[in-house]
């Protein structure tokens, strides 16, 4: 399966809107910025339709090496996280079992808002 990138949606928005690459390059660049500008502020980031970025803060711990099963602090982090908002989730339907088939993503909305 294919791993989308920063270079496919760049292209994405180039091929769908008709701003330049380098145009469409910075779009995303400030969209992702924004996210992160403001969970770095410590706010949440909700987009309609697609979900929620939250950061959740966890606690110092013990952990343990599991080669060695020596314990070590473990120190307390913030960790980003995306709840999925009325696009709920994506089902990946196969026909078959061979490496060259074609995938078909589907999206399962269960939000009654949003139908």
């Amino acid at each position: 399966m294919k791993t989308v990138t920063r270079v496919n949606i760049t292209e994405a928005i180039y091929e769908k809107i008709g701003l330049s690459r380098k145009d469409s390059g910075e779009i995303l660049d400030m969209v992702i910025d924004e996210i992160r500008n403001e969970l770095t502020a410590g706010r949440d980031v909700k987009i309609a339709s697609f979900g929620t970025f939250a950061l959740h803060k966890k606690n110092a711990r013990v952990g343990r090496n599991p080669r060695t099963g020596v314990e070590a602090e473990i120190s307390a982090l913030l960790r980003s996280d995306h709840q999925w908002g009325c696009v709920r989730r994506l089902t990946l339907n196969h026909s078959g079992g061979g490496r060259d088939e074609q995938v078909q993503i589907s999206i399962q909305n269960n939000c009654r808002s949003c139908r």
